[in-house]
């Protein structure tokens, strides 16, 4: 029990300075995404929609708002935590939390909340700057939630270990740049893979950010291209690839014991 306590001290502790480092510096974390978002509303929702027309039975900007919504979780909840854990790698800090009685789990899992709670406030800000070019009206509240909680995990842990592998500050812009950024935009944000050759309406099913965009549209709009039970079996799948990946990887020790 008084383990427990002690764990749950350091998990709070985790999470609270990982909430207040990008709170602190909202304008730089908080307000670019807000920013960027009201401009792909504008236009591509607005100026290049008009010219679009419907989309699967909605306006083209009703359309590609779940995608962009979950397209601000996804880089935030990722950008967070790969920042914050290689800074204290490059300031040594985290040697602080190595000698500590810890176990692996309460680590990941304080950085990963870190990650998820800096999401989901990006998440409900670009969603309350999307109620400026539309009206929601979510057909599964608890589709949205589940999908929008999940999609943060599993990209917080990603940036976990796109952190532990950093040798530099230039190593935690690789992934995102080179692997995160094209799976994003072509993960079904701005298109349905209906409108696709049947070539790469297949192709299309080996990225995994489809399979989120659709589940979280389906949460807002009751439309989807996967089937749901599909698309939580990536999403839970790849939730314990990278968990499992993770923990092994602080075990070793890898890119954190010299």
């Amino acid at each position: 029990m008084r383990d427990m306590t002690l764990y749950w001290v350091a998990f709070r502790t985790i999470v609270t300075k990982e909430i207040l480092r990008f709170s602190r510096i909202w304008v730089q974390t908080v307000l670019p995404p807000a920013i960027t978002m009201a401009l792909y509303f504008i236009i591509f929702g607005k100026l290049i929609g008009a010219q679009i027309g419907d989309m699967e039975g909605f306006r083209y900007v009703d359309f590609i708002v779940p995608g962009l919504i979950l397209m601000s979780v996804i880089s935030n909840s990722y950008a967070n935590v790969v920042s914050s854990f290689y800074s204290s790698k490059f300031q040594r800090n985290i040697e602080e939390l190595l000698i500590a009685p810890l176990p692996n789990f309460i680590i990941l899992a304080g950085y990963v909340a870190g990650g998820v709670a800096r999401g989901v406030v990006v998440g409900i800000v670009v969603t309350a700057v999307s109620l400026f070019f539309t009206e929601l009206n979510v057909h599964s509240y608890l589709v949205t939630l589940a999908v929008f909680v999940l999609t943060s995990i599993l990209f917080a842990t990603a940036g976990f270990i796109n952190a532990v592998y950093a040798n530099s500050f230039d190593d935690i812009s690789i992934v995102p740049t080179f692997v995160l950024t094209p799976l994003t935009y072509l993960g079904g944000v701005f298109y349905s893979i209906s409108m696709l050759p049947e070539f790469w309406q297949r192709a299309s099913l080996v990225n995994p950010v489809l399979y989120m965009v659709n589940a979280f549209r389906y949460g807002l709009l009751g439309v989807s291209d996967i089937a749901m039970w599909q698309a939580f079996i990536i999403i839970f799948g790849f939730i314990l690839a990278l968990g499992s990946f993770a923990m092994w990887l602080l075990a070793r020790g890898v890119g954190i014991k010299s």
